[in-house]
């Protein structure tokens, strides 16, 4: 049996959404592997307290505070993590957000607007920023943490659900575009995560919902196989049980 796998020790990865949940699970099982952290959030009170649960494992990150739908914000991360860093080996596009914006027939177009701009021009812009320079490095690894709601259809869920599945196939997209120069892009599709955003949802059983940590297993788990494989995306975790009452 072959158990060669890639080291990530002394890489380099930008965690969005790095304050809380799955971002900040995911980042701080990053730092465990010996990856230096770059933590972008737009509360700068959590990223810094990400920032420094990393240190306190004795590991290395910079917290910014940046908005990804923003391309002068995402201009000043990419400039503060080569500054601090001197190059991206790894990109976690976490960052986004869940809003009711209606029904088709009743949407909410602000809402839409925003959802679309956090979920879906956000990874967008971050895949834009750090691609160039993987690609001359022949070198990269790039993981979006999308939803179940990006392979499902549920009602009301149309501005959201839809930021999900077009993120599924932009992340597609880039992988067939980067391959030939050794980069590999995946999508992650959670089912229900305990988060700040949902652990007070009505009728939700905490005891049969997904974890953060079972998504950072599953993002280092894709991060260190040999650099050959390619895993299919998008992927789905889920629980077994419905975790809804």
């Amino acid at each position: 049996m072959n158990t060669e796998h890639t080291s990530l020790k002394n890489k380099v990865a930008i965690v969005t959404g790095g304050g809380t949940g799955i971002g900040r699970a995911v980042a701080l099982a990053l730092a465990q592997a010996g990856v230096y952290v770059v933590i972008c959030g737009r509360r700068s009170d959590r990223i810094k307290d990400t920032v420094q649960a990393i240190q306190q494992i004795g590991g290395r990150a910079l917290a910014v505070q940046a908005d990804v739908s923003n391309t002068l914000d995402v201009e000043r991360l990419m400039q503060l993590t080569l500054n601090a860093y001197k190059q991206i080996d790894i990109l976690i596009n976490n960052a986004g957000v869940s809003l009711d914006a209606g029904p088709v027939h009743e949407m909410d177009i602000d809402t839409w607007d925003r959802l679309q701009a956090i979920n879906l021009r956000g990874p967008l812009l971050m895949m834009k920023a750090v691609l160039p320079g993987m690609r001359d490095r022949r070198s990269g690894h790039i993981i979006n943490i999308s939803s179940e709601s990006g392979l499902e259809y549920y009602q009301r869920d149309a501005a959201y659900g839809i930021s999900k599945h077009a993120l599924n196939d932009l992340g597609e997209y880039a992988q067939r575009e980067a391959q030939d120069w050794n980069i590999r892009i995946n999508t992650i599709c959670p089912g229900m995560v305990v988060t700040e955003m949902t652990e007070n949802s009505s009728g939700l059983d905490r005891s049969r919902c997904l974890y953060p940590d079972d998504i950072a297993e599953l993002a280092i788990f894709l991060l260190t196989r040999r650099e050959n494989i390619k895993i299919g995306t998008p992927i789905l975790i889920q629980t077994m049980i419905n975790p809804w009452d």
